[in-house]
């Protein structure tokens, strides 16, 4: 027991468990799984018959989500009422585990530190059992965010929070602890100046205004005006604002008219209207530009790849590191036309097979296109299968992050529409891509998409109640709830009416929309030519 529990987590867990909530911070996701399972290996079987029923319920509800399949950590350990939560889960996991640790059905999380933002989740007690976050010391907002989740008012009337130290870092958590809180300073300069230039050609771009001197005017007002002595000691608020109209200008987004410096007049290139109505990254904007011209020359229409690649984030490309090997199966696998595309964008067979072997490559490859094909490669196997867990599997990633992925690819194809809508040359990507945005957006076989648009209808549900004939908007609405609970499993009478009086609604709501059309069509034009009374 104390080599396997060298900071004696059971004892301090089971103080508080599982009459009351505890909740263990750890500091990774790996290490999250792994002490949810060393804790439950030696808790008592009476841990088992505690909300035995509601503990059940809660399996089969993640099994549902996961169409199936449930991770086999939390099939061991939500029996104990204990369960991990961190990025790795899927959206819908993480409600459903937080809904049940509100509810009392859990009472352990094993957690990282993204749970102590955002999220309601007091607890009697709260452990950290490390004052580290992965691999840097914790902040002083860090730490009060998470110790902040004991004793929460108005739900508990006491708590206490445990930080467990190693004795080299003593020192260092005196000062956390004591030490005030760090300060708030304004992001407009943070990563190279990007809030800035955003904000700049929003105000340019919208008619907020028209100069130099009204720039400077508006970000006088601002948060980053009254700390501009703490923030930029080195360049004053004009010569900030002169470097991001420099930078602005340069990559074609702003043009200036002729006139003295602080007066002349502003306004945005077709470009730039593009990138902020599209909410386009400006580093990335000249990047997507020149990448749609090239898709324009050779685009591939047989298969989703090449448009799927063409909205993959480029934020995210950073975040994931291919597998070679699972790149290359990935790559023989496609139709002909498929590794043409790939070989055109810049990844050919050869680098992908030599990256594999392990041997040397002489000629690289663009390490942004090679691993925005390889995150499409996933997006594609997801259109074409749906199932989550079947695909993070094959590529070896948390679930998590490829839902996360879907979901930044689903945003990212809607800013490419917008940005596509601001440029005539772009005319062709309008319909395809407002077509993936769909695809993407829902991730199931097409004819399930309307049901989806049900709220409280996921993509198990929505298979159900396709299964069962309710194929249509139109057949949802006009179902009997009580039919419904009797046709479709672990479906209640409260969501059953639920579906029914949402696909009524979005019904009308379709209705009114095509009936405003109608109406339209049919008015007479108030500047409909007629003949005057001198001519007749």
């Amino acid at each position: 027991m104390q080599k396997m529990d060298p900071d004696h987590l059971i004892a301090l867990v089971t103080e508080v468990i599982p009459v009351n909530s505890c909740l263990l911070f750890c500091p990774t996701k790996k290490n999250c799984e792994n002490v949810a399972e060393m804790i439950c290996k030696y808790l008592k079987k009476v841990f088992l018959q505690h909300r035995e029923k509601e503990k059940v319920n809660l399996l089969n509800e993640l099994k549902s989500v996961g169409n199936g399949t449930m991770c086999p950590v939390l099939k061991r350990t939500v029996p104990y009422g204990v369960a991990y939560h961190h990025s790795g889960l899927t959206s819908d996991e993480r409600k459903l585990i937080e809904e049940a640790y509100s509810a009392g059905t859990l009472c352990l999380l094993t957690c990282t530190s993204t749970l102590a933002a955002g999220i309601n989740l007091p607890a009697r007690r709260v452990i950290l059992r490390s004052a580290y976050v992965a691999t840097d010391f914790l902040k002083r907002s860090q730490y009060k965010q998470m110790v902040g989740r004991a004793g929460r008012a108005g739900i508990d009337l006491s708590g206490e929070s445990i930080l467990i130290l190693q004795e080299r870092d003593k020192q260092l958590a005196k000062e956390l602890v004591c030490k005030p809180t760090e300060n708030c300073y304004s992001n407009l300069l943070h990563d190279n100046g990007k809030g800035m230039l955003c904000l700049m050609l929003s105000l340019i771009g919208l008619s907020i205004t028209r100069t130099l001197g009204e720039i400077r005017d508006f970000l006088s007002c601002t948060l980053f005006s009254v700390q501009e002595e703490q923030i930029c000691r080195e360049k004053c608020l004009w010569d900030i604002v002169k470097d991001s109209l420099d930078f602005l200008t340069q990559k074609g987004l702003v043009k200036t008219a002729a006139g003295k410096e602080e007066d002349a007049l502003l306004e945005v290139t077709m470009l730039g209207r593009a990138t902020f109505k599209g909410s386009i990254d400006l580093t990335n904007c000249d990047v997507l530009y020149r990448d749609l011209s090239r898709g324009l020359e050779g685009l591939m229409l047989n298969s989703f790849l090449h448009l799927i690649y063409l909205v993959t984030p480029y934020e995210m490309v950073t975040q994931c590191k291919p597998d070679w090997m699972i790149y290359f199966r990935q790559f023989t696998q496609l139709t002909a036309a498929e590794q043409k595309m790939s070989t055109a964008i810049g990844v050919p067979e050869s680098f992908i097979a030599r990256k594999a072997s392990g041997q040397s490559v002489k000629k690289a490859a663009d390490s942004v296109a090679v691993n925005r094909l390889y995150l499409a490669f996933v997006l594609l196997s997801l259109l074409k299968e749906t199932d989550l867990w079947t695909v993070a599997d094959r590529f070896r990633l948390t679930r998590g992050f490829v839902q996360n992925l879907l979901s930044s690819s689903s945003a990212f194809c809607s800013c490419v529409l917008h940005f596509t809508e601001e440029l005539e040359e772009f005319w062709s990507y309008k319909a395809l891509l407002a077509e993936l945005t769909k695809r993407l957006t829902y991730c199931v076989n097409a004819e399930l998409i309307p049901l989806m648009e049900v709220a409280g209808v996921l993509e198990a549900r929505a298979k159900q109640l396709y299964g069962a004939g309710y194929k249509t908007l139109a057949h949802l609405a006009n179902a009997d709830p009580m039919l419904l609970v009797q046709s479709i499993e672990n479906l209640s009478k409260r969501q059953a009416h639920q579906i029914v009086a949402s696909s009524k609604m979005l019904l009308t709501e379709k209705a009114e929309a095509l009936q405003e059309e109608v109406d339209e069509l049919l008015t007479l034009p108030h500047d409909l030519p007629s003949l005057s009374l001198g001519a007749i």
